[in-house]
């Protein structure tokens, strides 16, 4: 209930340190893969101090690591010199945040965060069903890595098409991604094939901030993303619950995964055109002139 809501504050503050839109994508994207990073180092981090020196140790690493980090974002100066966006009184409804698009976008987000809960239970299935307890974390380890290599991949070039393609496209790869794990590889095959889906985690979640951008109010962008990671958070806890009800189901249990994916696509599928006007990334934003506050994934 505490954690301070660093990346929707991180998102808002970007157009103040990047004035430049391409420089905004790729940092942006970077962002978001980096947090896979964080997904593989912190619980090695944290199995390191508790067996080494033991569980209170990693718990108070954690919370000193925390405070450090919050510290540094709050004493900043993006963070002490930023100021939201006036709301533009002239238009219509231009200070409500809710709508049908971003209701849906929301929705369709949420499944991908039913994804990532699911994985996690079907990778500590995996870890019982083979007697291999590193599956565990190594499974979602990989995943991590993929999704950090999206980020690179993605960060090194501008791509083409609108926002609204853009999630359509990584949304519908994320899905085939999971696709092969349907098969109940062996430990070795899954860990490999883990990292498919992991490349379009963070292109799906930097889409959707983007499409965020697209249709918040100026005045309101912090409050839309962090609805949008709310909404992450929700399908997590949700694919987590399901998944762990069905966790002596090995067969369900690695199909929940694609279910979450097959959701979210088949959400922005039906929302494709309340998803914002036909312009390429970069060019609706709105500058620092302006005061906007615009925007960074997973893990998870």
């Amino acid at each position: 209930m505490f954690t301070p809501p660093l990346e929707a504050g991180l998102r808002a503050l970007w157009p103040t340190v990047l004035t430049d839109p391409g420089q905004r994508r790729v940092v942006q994207a970077l962002d978001t893969g980096s947090q896979g990073l964080l997904y593989i180092a912190g619980p090695l981090l944290a199995s390191w101090l508790a067996t080494t020196y033991r569980p209170d140790a990693a718990l108070a690493a954690t919370a000193a690591l925390g405070l450090a980090g919050t510290v540094v974002v709050l004493t900043a100066a993006p963070s002490r010199t930023w100021r939201p966006a006036a709301p533009d009184s002239g238009a219509a409804g231009s200070g409500r945040l809710m709508n049908t698009a971003l209701v849906l976008l929301f929705l369709a987000l949420a499944g991908t965060g039913f994804t990532l809960g699911a994985m996690n239970v079907w990778a500590a299935g995996m870890a019982t069903a083979h007697r291999q307890p590193l599956l565990s974390g190594v499974l979602p380890a990989a995943f991590s890595t993929g999704s950090f290599l999206g980020g690179l991949i993605y960060a090194r070039r501008a791509w083409p098409g609108t926002n609204t393609t853009q999630l359509l496209a990584t949304s519908t790869l994320f899905l085939l991604g999971w696709l092969p794990l349907l098969s109940q590889p062996g430990p070795r095959t899954a860990i490999g094939l883990a990292l498919l889906p992991g490349l379009f985690l963070t292109l799906v979640i930097t889409c959707g901030f983007h499409t965020v951008d697209t249709l918040a109010p100026a005045s309101r962008t912090t409050e839309a993303y962090a609805w949008l990671i709310l909404s992450v958070g929700v399908g997590q806890a949700c694919g987590t619950a399901l998944a762990g009800t069905l966790a002596d189901h090995p067969h369900t249990l690695a199909a929940l995964p694609a279910a979450g994916a097959a959701t979210a696509l088949a959400v922005l599928a039906c929302a494709r055109g309340r998803l914002g006007p036909a312009r390429r990334r970069g060019r609706h934003r709105r500058t620092h002139a302006t005061g906007a506050s615009l925007p960074r994934h997973a893990r998870s």
